[in-house]
């Protein structure tokens, strides 16, 4: 059953503070957004601290990102996060934060292997990274090809962005790109990751699907 845009506001807004709880974003940095019904999709407001999102402040925008309902306005990436929804008919949550250690690798241009077997099924076989663009319309199409197949991304220069079918699920997919990170930096000490072999990883994906984990498995939001 679909949750309610009274929950889902309540949803964003929580996520909004924890990714301001754990460092994952400073000033006014990052944003985030979950489709509520066709053509509506809850946003935070451009210019805020994620510590202070409520759930009231929240934006209804429509699919090409104009404001149907709210004082404030959109954040300036809004059309990375329609661009996932316009590829991705079964994502229902976009988050978008600078977690330290899943950032430092993004802006020294390293995708990362999910070298853990639970992170394959969690979130495929590797967290790629999308080249450096310009802000606005060549972000979203550098993006675009990598949101039809992963479920989380390092942007270079930029950050993380992840998805799934609700806030949870997005903000646990965040929450486990940057845990990755942070353990492959410390694994340099000791000289590096290594890989899962390739067989296993194959397994592992197999799994992933029929747990009904990444795109290409469900039906579209409307259908919920």
């Amino acid at each position: 059953m679909r949750a309610t845009e009274h929950a889902l506001r309540r949803a964003v807004a929580e996520a909004s503070r924890i990714t301001w709880d754990r460092g994952w974003v400073a000033n006014h940095d990052g944003n985030a957004t979950a489709w509520v019904s066709p053509g509506r999709i809850l946003a935070t407001p451009t210019a805020l601290s994620k510590r202070v999102i409520e759930p009231a402040m929240l934006l209804v925008v429509d699919e090409e990102g104009r404001v149907v309902r709210g004082q404030l306005k959109p954040f300036s990436e809004l059309g990375i996060h329609l661009a996932v929804y316009g590829a991705r008919p079964d994502v229902a949550a976009v988050l978008h934060a600078h977690p330290p250690h899943a950032t430092a690798r993004a802006v020294s241009g390293h995708a990362l292997p999910c070298f853990l077997p639970e992170a394959v099924v969690s979130l495929g076989s590797e967290i790629p990274l999308v080249p450096f663009t310009p802000p606005g319309k060549a972000a979203e199409e550098a993006l675009l090809p990598f949101a039809k197949t992963f479920d989380a991304v390092l942007v270079e220069g930029h950050g993380v962005f992840s998805w799934g079918d609700d806030v949870e699920q997005a903000l646990l997919r965040m929450e486990l790109v940057e845990h990755l990170c942070r353990i492959a930096h410390l694994a340099e000490a000791t000289g590096g990751i290594r890989t899962l072999p390739h067989d296993l990883v194959s397994e592992l994906l197999t799994k992933r699907r029929a747990a009904g984990l990444g795109p290409g498995r469900r039906g579209d939001r409307e259908r919920r």
